[in-house]
């Protein structure tokens, strides 16, 4: 089955939302191989040059090159349907069709926050990195970034001085390392978090597959912190990234004469962001200051006047038994910070009940 989930990422002319529906349509991934190329053709979005592809031998030859290789260095494979895969993600509709992880933290930890920011951190830039960095280790977060020069790789080595996890998402497949001077620190990344990317082995850290690269890290987060951008930048693209997604973003401000702050600066003038002065900040509008679990079920009250985000989670919550805080965001379409808000009021107001794990149910 893993041969022809490499396969699906290999027809050429389908990119994920096509190979999702390629994958939907056909009933499963090994049937899109076999099916009827008559029959293909009906698919929305699926033209006769995709259907030759699909019947291209080179395909199956190289997934089995690929097979080989994943075997070989022990390297996880992450399918869209796989139990495994990144359940934050699944709800990105452009999310990758497989991953390739290599590591040991779960990409599915309670908290995950990404860094990301300019190459050319200043030493207020890797200040400040390393102060949040700092504060986030009472919460136990996963920390995401993409290994680059900068405040990626200041993130990580933070992550690592602190003893949390942390995970570099890469523009390239996982038999090489860029830039070259962050072979050692992905080497300590394997030992206490992972290195994670969608392109197989031979792929080359080509301009375009950082873009691409953003999108994980936008996607793979409950929120994305911005330190240090220029008016363009990386870090800007997975800022709006993770807003296309209703992630959370925090930026933090600078100088309004420095050229490096101008992206974040710029960010939090147009609603983008949220300021971010301290660690503080990240926990109140996250709900993650005081989480606050009732001890005792409160009776119910009558008449209770909710808001709009509250009758949104309230009408999921009726159609559950129990659900996440995870799915909760998700079939909401609510950032993280309004979903924690909103949750905390209701169980104060004894509408619902919090249980171990983050699961919510109604009283």
């Amino acid at each position: 089955m893993l041969l022809y989930k490499i396969g699906l990422t290999l027809i050429h002319g389908v990119g994920d939302v096509n190979g999702k529906k390629l994958v939907a349509y056909c009933g499963g991934v090994e049937a899109v191989f076999k099916e009827n190329k008559k029959n293909l053709l009906k698919i929305p979005g699926i033209g006769q040059s995709v259907v030759n592809s699909i019947d291209e031998p080179k395909i199956l030859l190289r997934a089995e090159e690929e097979l080989k290789f994943i075997e070989k260095y022990k390297i996880t494979p992450l399918f869209y349907l796989d139990d495994n895969y990144p359940k934050r993600l699944t709800h990105c509709v452009d999310s990758p069709n497989l991953l390739y992880y290599k590591g040991n933290a779960n990409l599915n930890s309670e908290k995950i926050i990404s860094i990301v920011g300019t190459r050319n951190a200043s030493n207020y830039g890797r200040n400040v990195c390393e102060e949040i960095v700092k504060g986030l280790q009472s919460m136990n977060v996963l920390v995401v970034s993409g290994l680059a020069y900068g405040i990626d790789t200041c993130a990580h080595k933070a992550s690592l001085k602190n003893g949390l996890k942390t995970i570099a998402v890469l523009g390239h497949g996982l038999d090489t390392i860029y830039p070259q001077q962050n072979k050692t620190l992905s080497k300590e990344l394997l030992k206490n978090g992972g290195l994670l990317t969608e392109f197989m082995s031979k792929s080359k850290p080509d301009r375009e597959n950082f873009p691409k690269r953003n999108r994980i890290v936008a996607g793979l987060s409950d929120a994305v912190i911005v330190i240090e951008s220029g008016k363009k930048g990386g870090g800007l693209i997975t800022a709006n990234i993770a807003n296309s997604y209703n992630r959370d973003v925090f930026a933090v401000p600078g100088n309004l004469n420095e050229k490096l702050s101008e992206g974040c600066n710029n960010l939090i003038k147009t609603n983008r962001a949220a300021l971010l002065q301290s660690v503080e900040d990240i926990k109140y509008i996250m709900g993650w200051e005081n989480e606050v679990h009732v001890s005792a079920p409160k009776q119910r009250k009558l008449f209770v006047k909710l808001s709009q985000e509250e009758e949104i989670l309230l009408n999921i919550l009726k159609e559950k038994k129990e659900i996440d805080i995870d799915t909760l965001r998700f079939n909401s379409g609510l950032s993280m910070s309004k979903v924690a808000a909103a949750l905390l009021n209701m169980e104060f107001e004894g509408i619902i009940i919090s249980l171990p794990g983050k699961i919510y149910r109604l009283c």
